[in-house]
């Protein structure tokens, strides 16, 4: 029998079930042997335990007791010599892919490109079931240096459209779990659909207007320009339409629980628009958020004059805001999130730790750092490593919880 000391990889498969990891890790403990690393996953029922361990005795009699307790249990032990990874260390980036459904050639497609730039998959777990499903990839880049950040962007970016799913890409450690502060777009956004154009629609111009929308919000005019021409649009309307359409307002699916999860996470939330306070101000006291600023409708009279009052909330004004509610909690930009869908939102979300883009237009996409392709707004939790579980969890203990069947 070998008396030295050994470096053994063991892994037990099999039916998960108590007892399995207690029983093995006893067996260790016997012997005296030493735990450099443990990991263990469970999937649809099926254990996976892998232990890393320096063996200080007997190594050919603990490894028969291990494989004898794992029989006994039911489970398939695999034992073998292997020696520590001088290179090893914790993961570089975590990979966040989304899809309705994630297919196989989806993440094949995934684990090819990474692959292909040398990056190693750590470990993937699955972090949604609902709205979306949703899976976490912690990889390694071979240059653990943050010049690899764009290496990994590019590789990735051309497999959303190519495999119909979204990838994110972010620095793995503590910066990920340090957001403080979330900042939201609100019309197309927060919200459905445009509140100029409902009020538009009160005039009968709301398909003009709507165009113009379109083109400020593919970056084609400047905004500015744009919100004068359009509110230009409702002159001669009762002041009262402002409160007929704030209760027509209907929230994006998932906005409740984004903002709901948030907050029991001591997160602040906050919006920042290019529409209206008028209607901003019911949606803000309605979902309890900490900061909100848009633009301010000129009243005459009870009725709208066709012009705002003050400077317009433009992309400059966004990301302003944005830093001067960061400033006001004392937190870094890093520890921010900014959500949108417009170009008008793009300086904001270039300011912000983690920008997303939601629905958007190209000009966004293009430099955001994560992209949401389908309509629910809870998807933006999974790319801050909150998972489907850990929202429903707190929702069933707060007798909140509920899920809409999707159309």
């Amino acid at each position: 029998m070998s008396t030295t000391k050994s470096t053994l990889l063991i892994t037990i498969s099999g039916p998960d079930h108590p007892g399995v990891t207690s029983s093995v890790v006893s067996v260790l403990s016997s012997h005296g042997a030493d735990l450099l690393d443990v990991e263990q996953v469970v999937v649809n029922g099926h254990l996976t335990l892998g232990l890393f361990v320096d063996a200080n005795g007997e190594a050919d009699e603990m490894r028969r007791e291990v494989a004898e307790v794992a029989e006994d249990l039911g489970e398939e032990a695999s034992i073998h010599l292997d020696s520590p990874d001088p290179h090893t260390g914790p993961s570089t980036h975590v990979v966040t892919l989304l899809g309705q459904p994630v297919s196989a050639v989806a993440l094949g497609g995934v684990a090819s490109a990474l692959a292909a730039i040398d990056v190693n998959i750590d470990a993937i777990k699955r972090i949604a079931d609902y709205p979306v499903t949703g899976l976490e990839l912690e990889v390694s880049t071979s240059d653990r240096s943050r010049s690899s950040d764009e290496q990994l962007r590019m590789a990735l970016a051309p497999l959303s459209d190519r495999l119909g799913v979204d990838l994110s890409v972010e620095r793995a450690g503590l910066a990920r779990r340090a957001k403080r502060l979330v900042m939201f777009d609100v019309d197309s956004t927060l919200v459905q659909g445009e509140v100029i154009e409902m009020l538009a629609a009160r005039a009968g111009r709301e398909a003009e207007v709507a165009a113009v929308t379109e083109r400020a919000m593919r970056g084609e005019l400047d905004f500015a320009e744009s919100l004068h021409e359009r509110v230009r649009a409702l002159q001669g309307l009762p002041a009262t339409v402002i409160d007929d359409v704030a209760a027509e307002i209907t929230l994006t699916p998932g906005a409740r629980t984004t903002i709901r999860t948030l907050k029991r996470l001591g997160i602040r939330c906050g919006v920042v628009s290019g529409g209206f306070t008028q209607v901003i101000e019911s949606l803000a006291a309605d979902l309890g958020l900490d900061f909100y600023k848009a633009n301010t409708l000129e009243i005459e009279d009870g009725v709208l004059t066709g012009r705002v009052v003050g400077e317009v909330v433009d992309r400059q004004a966004k990301a302003e805001y944005l830093r001067r509610c960061a400033d006001h909690l004392g937190i870094s930009l890093t520890q921010t999130v900014a959500v949108g869908d417009g170009a008008n939102d793009i300086d904001m979300l270039s300011a912000a730790g983690l920008g997303i883009a939601f629905c958007a237009k190209p000009a966004l996409r293009e430099v955001a750092d994560a992209s949401l392709s389908k309509p629910f707004l809870d998807a933006a939790l999974f790319l801050m490593g909150i998972t489907r579980d850990e929202i429903e969890a707190a929702d069933r203990a707060a007798n909140t919880f509920r899920r809409v069947p999707l159309e």
